[in-house]
């Protein structure tokens, strides 16, 4: 008889490290072992099991879709999730290294669970596994359910570092129908030759749908230039872009003439583009300019999006929540419970959620709720060539406010929460007087919003707001000002001055 060994993933996420990020598990690859992530998958499905997500019907036997980013440690993990699979007795459809809202829209359209291996954005000394369940993206309140799970791991199958003893290739053939399927969305949604005339710059980097964007853009008629194609992976942070893309986005669109540049991060659940002037778009205005495109009326985005938002009387209805796709798609949720049609949600980083159905260019365009980086790409690139103008006209349309977002690395979590706790502790007038002792260069405070960490608005409608990053140990600070000089410049001066604390 094989010899078992059992423990809970909240036992496992102690000692492995590895613990639940955004809709999923997140941690160092070195921590990742195969037995962690065999731990985990095995969580999920016994999760899937006990709400009965997963039942088998006469001789049909269910299915877990399977897909990957293109970081060097996803194989291996993805092999690992292959033979949980696997071992629990159910089919793997391998989906292939594909954007995750492919893979996520491939489980909502054949009723089947999913899993994507990723660490989207982060460095590449950390990877990630992501759940999506029936309904999609796996919420707050199904992690509580799958951490409760007991898991019975089959001890001779790892060595002493939590490797597979034998490292068969667990993953069946490939299955393309997840990644046609995502494309052809796109080439259903947009007109033909949607794009004619337009030359647009696709920066590849290690992005996962690098090919596919480029595929998709000449299939609308696109003139398509490639650009800085990497084998090393490059965590490109959409909320945080870095200094040489900033730079590299300027003398690409100088040296091809390009009347835009698109990327995505890693796994395209995030989306990248950039004006004629190489000025890349903020996240969040690229989210306002896809939702307003797809004539959403019910919006939800998190509490450190863009005011435009509000300030645009576009929308019937603005929510605002905590940071994360989990709790956007909760009070998306609500909208829908309360048959409002038209709703959608989108982050700072840009990644953009259909709550429901829509319709658009004469095609009904399904719910995907979860990030998706293309659609934003596209409706932007459409909405300039149907109003006859360039993307930077496009952004002008809007109220001038400007956000920007920094970050300080290796900066504990634990640091991170008593700064937080520093200012939030005592009386709204006593954390007042603290943050404008520790601030002075801001002036006088109107509101505090501690809806997730601490956003500070001040009397001339500046707005600093400190988030501890939940997926890394990073100090995050967004800013928002009537300038991007300004929102640059408050954002470096409370930033540094958090360094000196």
């Amino acid at each position: 008889m094989q010899r078992m060994m059992t423990t809970t993933i909240e036992q496992l996420m102690q000692t492995s490290q590895v613990k639940f990020g955004t809709s999923g598990a997140r941690g160092r690859v070195n921590d990742m072992t195969d037995q962690v992530c065999y731990a985990y998958t095995l969580g999920f499905i016994q999760y899937l099991e006990k709400t009965q997500q997963l039942i088998q019907r006469a001789a049909q036997i269910p299915a877990i879709a399977l897909a990957g980013d293109l970081r060097n440690s996803t194989p291996g993990i993805l092999n690992a999730c292959a033979r949980a699979i696997s071992d629990s007795g159910y089919q793997i459809i391998n989906a292939g290294l594909i954007a995750t809202p492919a893979v996520a829209l491939y489980g909502l359209a054949h009723n089947c669970p999913a899993i994507m291996v990723t660490g989207s954005h982060i460095p590449e000394d950390r990877n990630g596994i992501k759940f999506y369940k029936l309904a999609g993206e796996i919420l707050k309140q199904d992690e509580l359910i799958i951490k409760e799970q007991i898991i019975a791991l089959p001890a001779d199958v790892f060595d002493a570092h939590g490797k597979f003893k034998e490292t068969n290739n667990c993953l069946p053939t490939l299955d393309s129908t997840a990644f046609d399927e995502y494309q052809q969305r796109f080439l259903d949604l947009f007109p033909d030759n949607a794009l004619a005339g337009k030359k647009i710059g696709v920066y590849q980097h290690s992005g996962v749908a690098r090919e596919m964007l480029a595929e998709l853009l000449e299939k609308l008629g696109a003139e398509v230039i490639k650009l800085g194609y990497s084998e090393q992976f490059i965590p490109v942070d959409t909320e945080a872009v870095r200094k040489e893309d900033i730079e590299l986005a300027r003398q690409w669109v100088s040296e091809h003439h390009l009347d835009a540049i698109v990327s995505t991060d890693g796994d395209a659940d995030r989306p990248l583009i950039s004006d004629e002037n190489g000025q890349w778009l903020r996240g969040d205005i690229a989210g306002f300019l896809c939702a307003q495109y797809l004539h959403i009326d019910h919006i939800v985005t998190p509490v450190s999006s863009n005011t435009c938002v509000e300030k645009s009387g576009f929308f019937v209805d603005v929510k605002r929540t905590r940071i994360g796709s989990p709790y956007v798609i909760e009070a998306m949720q609500h909208y829908i419970e309360d048959h409002y049609a038209a709703v959608a949600g989108y982050e700072a980083n840009g990644g953009f959620l259909l709550g429901t159905p829509i319709r658009k260019n004469n095609y009904l365009l399904s719910a995907l709720p979860t990030r998706d980086a293309i659609i934003v790409l596209l409706s932007l690139l459409h909405s300039s060539v149907e109003q006859n103008v360039s993307l930077s006209q496009l952004s002008a349309q809007l109220p001038q406010r400007y956000t920007y977002s920094d970050r300080i690395k290796n900066f504990a979590t634990e640091k991170s929460q008593q700064l937080i706790t520093r200012y939030t502790q005592g009386t709204e007038t006593e954390n007042k007087t603290s943050i404008e002792s520790d601030f002075p260069q801001f002036g006088s405070i109107n509101t505090i919003n501690t809806l997730d960490g601490l956003r500070i608005t001040f009397d001339n409608g500046d707005i600093i707001h400190f988030r501890p990053s939940g997926n890394a140990p990073e100090f995050r600070c967004y800013s928002e000002s009537d300038s991007i000089e300004k929102a640059q410049s408050i954002n470096n001066i409370a930033l540094q001055r958090i360094i000196s604390l």
